[in-house]
């Protein structure tokens, strides 16, 4: 299932690309200061860049930055967006990055798609000695009643389906993502930020989610008609806040 979920963002990568939030400016300050260093000219890798969210951020932020996605939806949507910087067909289990080449590899909602035990190891051979390997995932703010009341309706609905939704894809401490890597100690940081979207953009980003989109058309329509209909109630101009937490886990190789 984990890698049918994996590959299932290749047929919504216009849908995650439009729709999934950003990172506000403190994360990329935050990354600077537990790394000792600017990100300017940095040689970054940036593993599982997806349609390039972030990686467009570490380019923007003046940094050298290489692209790493396996998929091919996913590498498609990249390049449309993304005309001029550098991406390679790859995974964090298996880099296809020289040794000691890296200042920075990061991870932006990625991590927990990898294989520790091999990721682990092939982070610390790409990067160059004092190198940063930065993990990082945008999660739900649930602190506010009505975000927390569509969690609890989210894990109500895939309980029948034998598994729970990422609302921030792979969450939880203490499981996958959170696996220490041998031989490094991270520095953990949360980053609180929103943003206001329509009711639809909202709905989409919750869509473009795995487990709505290994679930199939039909299911996914019954959940989101019900959704809009109770949104619409809590939000009647028809904008949602959303509400995040950045959890940041940085370590130096």
């Amino acid at each position: 299932m984990t890698t049918t979920r994996a590959h299932s963002f290749n047929a919504a990568a216009a849908q995650y690309a439009a729709n999934r939030p950003s990172y506000p400016p403190l994360l990329l300050e935050t990354l600077e200061e537990l790394a000792g260093r600017p990100l300017r000219n940095a040689q970054v890798a940036d593993v599982g860049a997806g349609t390039g969210i972030a990686t467009s951020l570490l380019h923007a932020r003046g940094a050298k930055v290489t692209a790493v996605e396996p998929g091919d939806g996913m590498a498609a949507e990249f390049r449309r967006n993304n005309p001029g910087i550098p991406l390679v067909r790859g995974d964090g289990n298996h880099l296809p990055l020289a040794t000691a080449s890296a200042d920075f590899i990061t991870y932006a909602q990625a991590w927990h798609w990898t294989d520790p035990a091999k990721a682990g190891p092939e982070a610390r051979r790409v990067l160059r000695e004092g190198g940063a390997l930065a993990l990082w995932w945008n999660m739900s703010d649930n602190s506010q009643e009505w975000a927390a009341a569509q969690d609890a309706r989210l894990r109500d609905f895939f309980q029948h389906d034998s598994f729970r939704p990422a609302s921030g894809e792979g969450k939880q401490r203490g499981g996958h993502p959170w696996t220490d890597v041998p031989g490094l100690d991270f520095t953990e940081r949360e980053i609180p930020h929103t943003r206001k979207v329509p009711l639809v953009t909202h709905l989409a980003n919750l869509g473009s989610h795995s487990a709505f989109l290994v679930l199939g058309e039909e299911r996914t329509r019954e959940f989101m008609k019900r959704e809009h209909e109770v949104l619409s109630e809590r939000f009647p101009d028809g904008t949602v806040e959303e509400c995040y937490v950045v959890h940041v886990r940085l370590a130096l190789n």
